[in-house]
């Protein structure tokens, strides 16, 4: 981190940047809104209108080298791990037009009654824990098993194996101090998890069921269909980017929320119809903390911005998170705001735009609206020990691995 006297430095893996990024994006917008972070060699851009262009342009800014940070990660072949995320052109589009054709919008949607019951689930648990407790572990509880309990469903992962998948994706995400790429136990569980799906897309050639990984090796358009490692590789990309962003996102809108009584008073007294105001909770909270905080592309030709050339083959660094915060877009952009008009979250790039737009978008905003509501429904109240929450520590995801919480049940509720 820096202050405002110091020079910029900006640090990805750095733990004081992980706690609070904000100020930093904030000084980078104003002073460097291209910036030569030169220990990683990378060049971080930071307004809200520069993202959204480099979004809108993968032929200049190009996920072919995929979007992670990691060195390790950074390779031709990142699609192999990473699906259509780290693909251009028509590469990226046939992949996707394959796998939209199995991951349909009514496949999400007839998702809802299978997340309303999990949620009830977690709920209950929850509450259960806050009652003999006093608190309850949101994370432990309910926002870490739920996203991967959906995400599970539907690929046909066995309950037995839940906990573990899980595992494994978290420390694929997982960064630890002092160390600039995946640690050997992230690497490790990658090939956990794609070993694991190796042989679930094996079980379903030899026997069909009726879940997204048997759909995902039948699905075909005019006759062309998706190798093994190509489903492989979607599976490994819903895990660790659909399961992380979505516990994310249920954890910051708790926490930032809980940090704001009047609103929250606001939120939970719309019991008898939350919704109305829990998707614009949801809304603000992709925009003010948003779980995807950064993400990388290769820059294939000279680029000048802001009157800075980043060069060929550079590595450039895209801070959504930043872009969300951006004053010319945003106002009042530090505050958290429930109100906050449909006009300025349309605006948000939490999901990307154009084609690498993120495909399940829809299903996470669904899996908190379902938490949410049935949160609103069943609490009155809710405290955030915010000075216990425990910080992930990723260059890849922004949120929680513990965030402690006291709820009070309505009257009559659990």
């Amino acid at each position: 981190m820096t202050t405002a006297t110091e020079a910029l430095r900006f640090d990805p893996y750095d733990y004081d940047l992980h706690e609070d990024p904000y100020p930093l994006y904030r000084r980078l917008r104003d002073e460097a809104p291209v910036h030569h972070a030169e220990t990683d060699d990378l060049w971080v851009i930071s307004r809200h209108a520069d993202v959204f262009a480099a979004l809108r342009d993968d032929v200049t800014f190009s996920n072919q080298m995929g979007v992670s940070l990691d060195k390790s990660a950074w390779n031709p072949h990142a699609h192999r791990v990473m699906s259509f995320l780290a693909l251009d052109g028509d590469r990226q589009t046939r992949i996707r037009k394959l796998v939209s054709a199995a991951f349909t919008p009514r496949r999400v949607r007839e998702l809802e009654p299978s997340v309303q019951l999990l949620t009830d689930r977690y709920l209950d648990a929850t509450l259960a824990r806050n009652a003999a407790d006093g608190e309850a572990d949101w994370i432990a509880e309910l926002a870490g098993k739920l996203p991967m309990d959906v995400i599970s469903e539907m690929m046909g992962v066995p309950d037995a194996d839940r906990d573990e998948v899980r595992r494994l994706a978290d420390l694929v995400v997982h960064r630890e101090a002092g160390l600039r790429d995946v640690p050997p136990a992230g690497m490790e569980a990658a090939l956990e998890l794609i070993s694991y799906y190796a042989e679930m897309v094996a079980q379903r050639q030899r026997q069909q069921t009726d879940d997204l990984t048997t759909a995902l090796t039948l699905a075909e358009i005019d006759g062309d269909r998706l190798e093994d490692h190509e489903v492989i590789a979607f599976l490994f990309l819903m895990v660790v980017a659909g399961n992380e962003t979505t516990t994310k996102l249920l954890g910051n809108s708790l926490f930032h929320l809980g940090a704001h009584p009047e609103q929250r008073a606001r939120v939970l007294a719309a019991a008898d119809d939350p919704e109305p105001l829990v998707v614009p909770w949801i809304e603000e909270t992709l925009r003010h903390d948003t779980s995807s905080q950064m993400i990388a592309r290769y820059v294939t030709r000279d680029v000048d911005l802001r009157g800075v050339t980043i060069p060929a083959g550079a590595k450039a660094l895209l801070l959504l998170g930043s872009a969300n915060r951006d004053e010319r877009v945003f106002s009042d952009p530090t505050r958290f705001d429930v109100g906050r008009g449909k006009d300025e979250l349309s605006q948000i790039l939490s999901f990307g735009t154009g084609r690498h737009f993120c495909l399940g978008a829809n299903l996470a905003r669904l899996e908190a609206r379902v938490v949410l509501n049935g949160l609103v429904r069943r609490v009155a109240d809710f405290t955030v020990h915010h000075d216990r929450a425990v910080r992930v520590h990723s260059t890849s995801v922004r949120g929680f691995a513990e965030l402690p919480v006291s709820f009070t049940p309505r009257l009559g509720g659990a």
